[in-house]
């Protein structure tokens, strides 16, 4: 009996599945189809090419300032280059702010050439190493973002303290003589420095600061081209040529030999000084690390496409990595390390994406502090210090004056610069907190109430933080209006604690019911309290039209003021809150076409979907779009003029608990069956309407939504609206979404009217082109938007529970060709492409999905991105380098965002989230 032999590819095909079945068996995750060979290893620090040319930009920044900033302390020279060197390796890997870039930092200044003339060098390395311990463990206590807790206007004050000490030391070197040890000694000394000029170190500091003043300003396309090499480099190395072609007579810089450098030793001094210099160290160097590391990610946020690679900074851990880098750069004998915003913000706008270009900054300095000795040592001293003073300069910011100024904390900033400049860096903070502490609590308790009256109408004016202590002055300025007189109350505030709220309150509505009307305005419109109503929801005081305030403002009941006019008594509908559709009510409690009363939201037969029982889910194809019963979640809400969602002008949610009467469903009559309820009847009309004239419900709703936009949100954006029209349309982005109705394009994208070019289909679908019964309609849109509107980016949003997904997996082969079904065929592929199992499946960074309708809704986006770039403006587009393409997925329940980032041909939608604009 012969054995058969096994082929070649029989043992292989063996082998293959043994492997498979070896690794299903493990714990470890498989990345890969499990019949194709495994991916190649990545690099372990791989580095892009924008990190590379970064590097580059903030090496070239870096290696002047450190040697500027190492002469300023009186330290050696090569320190500086240490503490530039380890601030890019060790702090650029540890830090939690990946683009944020440390070394020696010009804010550190005055505190490290203190501690030298006080300590000694090798004592000041001690220090160092202390204050890095002392930053590793406020790190482990996770208290980083404590220290944002200070008054700006402390932080500015200390930096512009230390600003001025670094300018007034240099003059002196620029001059061409040597700083003394204070600032008022350098005052003193000026004089003579004065009348004692060395011309050839006056002139080489002036050609460096006028090099450095007019670099930046070269106009024109030589400008742009030259402007991305630094002006620190191109100061310096100027100056250096001319004094080096001259043959001037000048000190320049000296790096003895690496091999006698002084590494630290142990400290030496009374105990109480050795820790005030550590407390003063570490307090420095962590306020402007994490400072740094906040203003950074304004940066990233403002750069487009770069929030989406770069995350939010993580304070605590970036305190550690500071710490870190402090012990070792004290250990080898550098400056203290601290966030420098310069080369952070120069790293940002020269394109780095990743904490490499950090990392590469920092092997760059080795290498020039290796190998470029004998180039360094032609730069004089005065271009140095004239690069210092500059910086020190610029330290005193005229935006942060203004800043303060505006928020009237200009006491607290002048105090603590003259703090930080006569008495020392710690006494000036001191000195500055205290100060905003007395401000604050002067603000709090002192309240300026006044009373006059003007054409009969009395007017009390409210200065001030409203609080118990002010309630007896309140409450004597309230009584001075007569009965039944008409009373403004206006809050110039922003706060108003419980006891003054109930005082104002309780007198509001006594003085009502006496006659009177009041209204109380706040300094934001919007903020108002309530003014008792009559019968049918009027008011018992002025009406509507007997105030000159804007309409759309709201009581603090939470009501709309403009939506209790005549026609809409009782409807509480606010654009953009977290209501369940629209919250109405009728005057008589509405019924459902079975004869119960809808109750509350907790009682809602329909289930949280807000339907009556038998009516489809609002995921399937068209949802709420064709509902007819239940809640009114078609209609589409309109916006504040600022675009942010929220139930008041500024944004802010109207947070309504479900038992007030603003929070109950209204169930309409179906529409086929039964006619409106009459408005004294309890319960539905089973009969035709009494008046063939009654609006139908749907028509009703649909005149009073655009009453509402013409009262309300029209005379905010007609002036945009006419800008438009008089300029046309030019959106920046084409956005193809599905036509669901829980997808609104303008909210979950903060855009506004002429932002975007919207294309809604069932199922976000991009038909192929020339495709048989294909849908010309969306390949017209998608041309006439590149090649007409010129948009930048096109954007592919999918959502979850998407209906049109669900009927691609539930369709059978035999089902008649409606519409519908015909339409979907067009996103066959995707759910070819998600069942072939071939290529990695699309995903979500951090989890898997949920179900295979959101497989397929991921899926669906990736696909039809590739439809995308077959039609033939795309293509030409995309070639040009004039279109950027965007995939992402809208989770309707989580209300989160995600975005489509392609790594490895593998499709993974990355979290998306929320960025510190704040200025």
């Amino acid at each position: 009996m012969s054995a058969s032999v096994p082929t070649r590819t029989q043992v292989l095909g063996l082998a293959r599945e043994t492997t498979a079945l070896t690794a299903d068996s493990t714990p470890t995750k498989r990345h890969h189809p499990p019949h194709s060979p495994p991916p190649l290893r990545p690099r372990r620090f791989p580095v892009a090419s924008a990190d590379l040319s970064a590097s580059v930009a903030v090496f070239l920044i870096a290696l002047p300032l450190s040697l500027g900033i190492a002469l300023a302390t009186g330290a050696p020279l090569q320190a500086g280059l240490v503490a530039a060197a380890v601030g890019g390796l060790v702090a650029g890997r540890l830090g939690g702010s990946p683009l944020q870039v440390s070394g020696p930092a010009a804010g550190l200044t005055v505190v490290t050439a203190d501690l030298i003339h006080r300590y000694g060098w090798r004592t000041t390395c001690a220090i160092t190493v202390l204050a890095g311990l002392a930053q590793l463990g406020l790190g482990c206590l996770r208290v980083a973002r404590t220290a944002l807790a200070v008054s700006p206007a402390v932080v500015h004050g200390m930096l512009a303290g230390i600003g001025l000490t670094i300018a007034v030391a240099q003059l002196h070197i620029v001059l061409g003589g040597n700083p003394q040890s204070s600032v008022l000694d350098n005052l003193r000394a000026l004089p003579a420095q004065l009348a004692g000029l060395h011309p050839a170190a006056v002139s080489v500091s002036a050609l460096t600061l006028t090099l450095l003043l007019l670099w930046p300003r070269i106009p024109g396309r030589a400008g742009r081209l030259l402007h991305r090499i630094p002006a620190a480099l191109v100061a310096v190395a100027g100056a250096t040529a001319i004094a080096t072609v001259t043959e001037l007579t000048l000190p320049r810089v000296d790096l003895p030999s690496w091999r006698s450098h002084a590494l630290a030793g142990l400290p030496e001094g009374p105990v109480l000084g050795l820790a005030a210099a550590v407390l003063t160290t570490t307090l420095v160097c962590s306020v402007q690390s994490l400072l740094g590391a906040v203003a950074v990610d304004k940066l990233v946020a403002g750069t487009p496409g770069l929030s989406a690679q770069v995350g939010r900074s993580r304070l605590d851990r970036e305190l550690l990595g500071q710490g870190a880098a402090n012990v070792v750069s004290g250990t080898l004998g550098g400056l203290p390390v601290a966030g420098v915003a310069v080369r952070s913000s120069a790293n940002v706008q020269a394109g780095a994406v990743s904490r490499n270009s950090t990392m590469v900054h920092g092997v760059l300095v080795v290498i020039a502090a290796l190998l470029m000795v004998p180039v360094l040592e032609f730069i004089p001293l005065a271009s140095l210090a004239a690069l210092v003073m500059a910086v020190g300069i610029q330290m005193v910011s005229l935006h942060h004056i203004r800043t303060v100024t505006r928020h009237r904390e200009v006491l607290v900033y002048v105090v603590t610069t003259l703090g930080v400049v006569f008495l020392g860096v710690l006494e000036g903070v001191a000195m500055g907190i205290a100060v905003a502490v007395a401000v604050a609590l002067h603000r709090l308790t002192h309240t300026r109430i006044t009373h006059d009256e003007k054409e009969g109408v009395h007017h009390v004016h409210v200065r001030g933080q409203l609080t118990f202590l002010a309630v007896p002055r309140l409450s004597r300025a309230l009584h001075l209006v007569p009965q039944g007189a008409h009373a403004v109350v206006k809050l110039s505030g922003s706060f108003m604690d419980h006891a003054a709220f109930e005082s104002l309150q309780d007198w509001q509505k006594t003085h009502t019911a006496q006659g009177g009307s009041a209204e109380v305005t706040g300094r934001r419109a919007g903020v108002r309290i309530a003014e008792p109503t009559g019968p049918a929801g009027r008011r018992t005081g002025p009406g509507l039209d007997g105030t000159d305030e804007p309409d759309g403002i709201d009581d603090i009941d939470g009501t709309d003021r403009t939506d209790r006019t005549e026609g809409s008594a009782f409807c509480r509908c606010r654009p953009w809150t977290p209501w369940r559709n629209h919250q109405c009510e009728s005057p008589q409690s509405p019924r459902s076409p079975d004869g119960h009363t809808s109750g509350a939201l907790g009682e809602d037969p329909g289930g949280a979907s807000g339907r009556l029982p038998g009516e489809p889910p609002s995921g399937e194809p068209g949802g709420d779009a064709h509902e007819t019963r239940g809640t009114h979640q078609n209609r589409a809400p309109s916006t504040h003029q600022d675009g942010a969602p929220g139930g008041h002008p500024d944004g802010t949610p109207d947070q309504r608990p479900h038992g007030t009467p603003g929070a109950h469903l209204e169930r309409r009559p179906d529409r086929r069956r039964d006619a409106p309820p009459d408005a004294h009847s309890d319960g539905p009309q089973d009969g035709p309407p009494a008046s063939s004239s009654a609006p139908d419900p749907s028509e009703h709703q649909l005149m009073r939504g655009i009453s509402a936009f013409q009262r309300n949100t029209a005379p905010r954006v007609r002036g945009e609206l006419a800008r438009l029209a008089r300029e046309g349309q030019r959106p920046a982005q084409l956005f193809l979404t599905c036509a669901d109705s829980r997808l609104v394009t303008s909210m979950i994208t903060s855009s506004g009217p002429g932002d975007l070019f919207v294309v809604r289909n069932v199922g976000n679908l991009v038909p192929l082109p020339g495709e048989e019964g294909g849908d010309d309609s969306v390949a017209a849109a998608i041309e006439y938007a590149v090649d007409v509107l010129k948009v930048r980016s096109i954007t592919v949003c999918g959502h979850s529970g998407c209906g049109a997904m669900q009927a691609l997996l539930d369709a059978e082969p035999g089902e008649a060709r409606t519409p519908l079904k015909r339409w979907l065929r067009h996103g066959r592929p995707s759910l070819e492409r998600m069942a072939e199992g071939i290529r990695p499946a699309a995903r979500l960074s951090g989890r898997r999905p949920a179900d295979a309708v959101e497989q397929l809704c991921l899926t669906n986006v990736v696909q039809q991105l590739e439809h995308l770039r077959a039609h033939e403006s795309v293509t030409r587009a995309l070639r040009e380098g004039a279109l950027e393409l965007h995939g992402m997925y809208f989770h309707v329940g989580e209300a989160q965002a995600y975005l489509l980032t392609e790594t490895g041909g593998d499709g993974v939608f990355d979290h998306v989230g929320t960025a510190d604009l704040s200025a």
